[in-house]
């Protein structure tokens, strides 16, 4: 028998380490809808606690927005539970094409393919449009998803320097023998909340003839002007040849992706990629609920505005507070600790203090990294806000690591 008694041990000492290590991740159990305020279990088993939800990707606050429930509803009573089907097959319904035209005149794109979640976009997009012929140059901190997108198609895989545009230059100028060259980012990082140099990248995959993927996730109804995305936040709609985007953060937070870009890449898609092909269709109930956000989110830029406001606020907050912060403008803000222990202690510290916030360390992020990932939301208030740094104040000074820059928490803590 393959699963031995030795193994089970195995695992079981193997798990204990990581509980000892204080790095165990435990689950916490949600009851109420996701919003700036809710309702935990944890640890589980433990009395329900209202906490302040500081580590949502509720961007606009629309998660448990009554006009997107009373959509959902409507899908549920009109289009059914599920289709019971992929795409090709008997999957589609005409709610389906009707979202796709929708973030395909959101996103100012040729067309749109929806997808399971982003994670299958990602995962069946290089494979579908690329060969051994070509080569993907990616910058070095793009999402766990599209480095496992990479990994199954056959093109070569390459990188450069986060944000570096001389290094992504000189690897462009290294694979100019290459069938198709393509360049692969994420819009906004969601590890550090700082946003690609689109404008350069573009000019740079335009200078040496290559095509430019984003992946605009934690982007997407928010960033930009009228909240299109990084392109738009960087004056480059319509030059972006493939954007991969979800409907499971800002866009109601469900679950569903898709494919947006050039007709021909997204034909490919529709033709050869293998998640599309072989999972069953976005269910019509998410369709109908990404509709209303839709028509919220292109109907006025109060959410997208308050959200930017709470950003600006928040960050101004932690670093008056003497915080290590990650500098940028999205509403992804990391409170930098560097080890990971410290990580998880201040975590729990907070949910103790009513601020729902977790510790993200190895192998979320490089070792060495461990950080408080907090995320800001349009339906956080002023005095949400306020509470909450109140609360990281206190746990800030109970470890003394106010005021400390990265060498003097690691010389303190350790990586």
């Amino acid at each position: 028998m393959a699963y031995s008694d030795q193994a089970r041990v195995s695992y079981q000492k193997e798990l204990e380490g990581i509980r000892e290590e204080g790095l165990f991740k435990d689950e916490r159990y949600i009851h109420a809808v996701q919003d700036a305020e809710i309702v935990v279990e944890f640890p589980i088993g433990s009395s329900l606690k209202t906490v302040i939800n500081m580590c949502a990707n509720n961007y606009l606050g629309l998660s448990g927005h009554p006009e997107v429930i009373s959509a959902a509803h409507e899908g549920l009573d009109h289009r059914g539970y599920g289709m019971s089907s992929v795409r090709f097959i008997c999957g589609t319904q005409d709610i389906h094409r009707e979202l796709e035209d929708t973030l395909t005149d959101f996103l100012g794109t040729e067309d749109t393919l929806l997808f399971p979640s982003c994670m299958d976009a990602n995962a069946g997009v290089f494979e579908a449009v690329l060969n051994d012929q070509d080569v993907m140059i990616a910058d070095r901190l793009v999402h766990a998803s599209i480095i496992d997108g990479m990994r199954l198609c056959k093109a070569m895989n390459d990188s450069y320097k986060h944000s570096d545009m001389g290094h992504l230059e000189m690897k462009l100028e290294e694979h100019q023998d290459r069938r198709y060259r393509m360049v692969i980012t994420d819009g906004v990082f969601s590890m550090d909340g700082d946003l690609a140099r689109l404008d350069e990248i573009v000019a740079l995959a335009e200078k040496y003839d290559a095509m430019v993927f984003v992946d605009d996730s934690h982007s997407t109804g928010f960033i930009g002007r009228t909240g299109r995305g990084t392109h738009e936040h960087f004056d480059v709609m319509g030059r972006i040849d493939i954007i991969t985007t979800t409907l499971g953060k800002a866009l109601g937070g469900a679950s569903g992706g898709c494919v947006s870009g050039r007709r021909e890449l997204v034909e490919m898609c529709r033709q050869r990629a293998r998640p599309y092909l072989f999972s069953n269709t976005v269910a019509p109930v998410i369709v109908s609920g990404a509709l209303r956000v839709m028509e919220i989110i292109s109907g006025s830029t109060e959410r997208r505005d308050k959200l930017e406001e709470n950003t600006l606020y928040w960050r101004k907050l932690l670093t008056e507070a003497g915080f290590d912060i990650k500098a940028g403008e999205s509403p992804i803000v990391p409170v930098m600790l560097y080890n990971a222990k410290l990580a998880q202690d201040v975590a729990t510290d907070l949910y103790d203090e009513g601020i729902y916030a977790v510790g993200f360390f190895f192998p979320v992020v490089p070792k060495g990294q461990a950080r408080i990932r907090t995320q800001l939301s349009a339906a956080h208030e002023k005095h949400h806000l306020d509470k909450a740094i109140d609360a990281f104040r206190k746990i800030g000074e109970k470890y003394g690591i106010l005021g400390l820059g990265k060498k003097e928490l690691i010389e303190k803590f350790g990586m």
